[in-house]
């Protein structure tokens, strides 16, 4: 509001005075101003405003730190938003991942927030094994002194959901430490449960001081502006390509993504998402074994959809002992409940089959769709390390996804994303997307010698590692390790590392085809007999990359570098475990595995 000169009773300087002042004043200063004046005029007795100089209200200052464990990334940014919702002058607010605290330091601490995930079958992610073992271990202090809470992310389908983030959970109360927020556990399907965790810790900050510094949901979701799993991007397939050779028992296939107009970004490392939808025939399929219409309207998260719709978006194809327990009470054959007693039995059941398969062998059900619908979850997105660098391909992103297919109970199974990319998806078709972060699998600097190993599609981030220093045109030392099956059919990318090799962007090859031989020969054995070179290119500086599944790829490369030490180095199994701890916690050995 401005006042005007024309048929005002101020005189021009007082119109200027107070156009100074009144857009300056709140609203709670404006409302005093007028009752002032009002009784000012009501008495005409001048109202005397004394100026009281109040005593300095001493503000409560907090020491907070917030440690992550991620492996992907998510429990990094989710670490980040709790720390830019407290961050204010009364506050001082540390964020750390797991692998560069000081651990001599947690006793000092006054209030600690754990966001950590939970990797594999219940491990701690690669940057929290140190700081996970040093808590667990005798020489962890009392920490009474200590406030904390604590946020676990995991996924319903593996067994140990959330682990990691119970640890932690309970081992700090095990050390005399007070739990202020109560933990939190999330499922893939994270932001909503993590969201309100953030707001329980600024409600329970604010009300321990003096100032209130709560910000309100929408603030903490607007802290990133990237596509999500709920706002995804349709990037249209410009390629697709089968990788595998005639003769071949596998399907891999190479597919070309379009980001024009997305504004996305990405560096070698990091990890595109496809969100999902089950396929019409296998949806068919479960209605009629459930014996509903698919025509039926239920609602899912608010939004009324019609049946066959909404078991599109669900998720379908993944057991676990989370959802047959809630299914429990919905039917009175008591096999269902006596299955969940038996650990081995299943976990064997589970594997490979799918909700169609316990709504056959279990039963007679009592539920409505409504009821169905509301044990699900929505489908988890599908992550696919990413295959390309975006300096030498940009506003277009590459994939390499190997197709899923087997057959239990008698009836052939796809996965869900692999199947419906390899069997359908054609170029010219779209896929919703976004890109995530993956801080804890990044390329060294250029000058840097590195080492990457891979099988089968864990090739994919080092095809975008080579692209991206090929385009940099500095090129520092690489070697790289790849294993499949038969050298003529599964020898992914072979022209291009051939080509690469020649120019001198990638140093040294070495490969492993097991199923060329009448003995096995995996990727770990090339690197036993490489020994003594691989082990001159670590003390050299070198970073190491390992990139596939955990459950053999992973652990046995990991043991093999431990033999390279143990062998080189001339040290004891237990010496040289911890120096590839060490190269761990310097960020020198990096994996990507799953």
């Amino acid at each position: 509001m401005t006042l005007q000169v024309i048929n005002s009773p101020f005189t021009e300087q007082q119109v200027k005075l107070l156009n100074e002042v009144i857009p300056n004043l709140t609203e709670q200063q404006k409302a005093w101003l007028t009752g002032y004046l009002s009784a000012a005029t009501a008495t005409s007795v001048p109202v005397v405003v004394q100026e009281v100089e109040s005593a300095p209200v001493p503000v409560q200052t907090k020491d907070i730190t917030i440690l992550f464990g991620s492996q992907t990334g998510n429990s990094q940014q989710l670490a980040k938003k709790l720390a830019a919702t407290i961050t204010s002058e009364e506050h001082n607010v540390t964020v750390s991942s797991m692998s560069d605290f000081k651990v001599n330091n947690l006793k000092k601490l006054d209030h600690l927030f754990i966001v950590a995930s939970t990797h594999g079958e219940g491990e701690p992610p690669d940057n929290a094994i140190s700081f996970y073992e040093y808590l667990h271990s005798k020489r962890a202090p009392q920490l009474p002194q200590l406030k904390y809470s604590v946020l676990a992310l995991g996924d319903t389908s593996y067994e140990f959901f959330c682990k990691t983030g119970i640890d932690f959970d309970e081992r700090l109360k095990a050390l005399g430490a007070k739990s202020i927020v109560p933990r939190v556990d999330c499922d893939v399907d994270y932001e909503e449960a993590a969201n309100k965790w953030i707001e329980q810790v600024n409600s329970v900050l604010a009300t321990t001081g003096n100032s209130a510094i709560i910000k309100p949901t929408n603030q903490i979701s607007n802290v990133s502006k990237e596509y999500t799993r709920n706002q995804p991007f349709l990037a249209e397939v410009l390629e697709k390509i089968n990788l595998n050779g005639r003769g071949s028992n596998k399907e891999t296939v190479h597919l070309e993504l379009s980001l024009e107009g997305s504004g996305l970004l990405y560096e070698p490392g990091d990890v595109l998402a496809i969100v999902p939808e089950n396929n019409d025939q296998l949806v068919a399929l479960l209605l009629t074994t459930l014996q509903f219409d698919g025509s039926q309207h239920v609602t899912v998260e608010g939004n009324e959809v019609v049946l066959q719709q909404a078991l599109k978006q669900l998720d379908i194809t993944a057991l676990s002992k989370t959802l047959l327990s809630k299914f429990i009470p919905f039917t009175a054959d008591e096999a269902l409940a006596k299955l969940l007693e038996e650990r081995e039995v299943l976990k064997a059941y589970v594997y490979g089959r799918d909700v169609i398969d316990v709504v056959q062998e279990f039963g007679p059900w009592t539920w409505t769709p409504q009821q169905f619908v509301e044990q699900l979850r929505k489908i988890p997105a599908r992550e696919y390390s990413i295959s390309s660098s975006y300096a030498a391909y940009p506003e277009e992103v590459h994939l390499t996804i190997g197709k899923v297919f087997y057959e239990t109970a008698d009836r052939y199974r796809e996965g869900v994303v692999s199947g419906n990319i390899a069997s359908n998806v054609e170029v010219g078709d779209q896929l919703a997307v976004y890109v995530k972060q993956n801080p804890n699998f990044k390329l060294a600097e250029p000058a840097t010698p590195i080492i990457m190993i891979g099988a089968g599609t864990g090739i994919a981030p080092f095809r975008s590692f080579l692209q991206e220093r090929e385009e940099q045109g500095v090129v520092g030392k690489s070697w790289l390790f790849f294993g499949d099956q038969h050298f003529v059919t599964d020898f992914l990318y072979q022209v291009e590392w051939q080509k690469w090799l020649q120019e001198g962007v990638l140093t040294n090859l070495n490969i492993a085809f097991s199923r060329d031989q009448k003995e096995k020969i995996y990727v770990q054995h090339r690197l036993l007999e490489q020994a003594e070179e691989v082990y001159k290119w670590i003390e050299a500086g070198a970073v190491i990359y390992l990139c596939g599944d955990e459950k053999t790829l992973g652990h046995s490369v990991h043991e093999a570098l431990i033999t390279v030490i143990e062998q080189q180095k001339q040290v004891s199994h237990e010496e040289a475990t911890n120096y590839v701890k060490e190269l761990q916690a310097q960020k020198r050995y990096q994996r990507d595995v799953y």
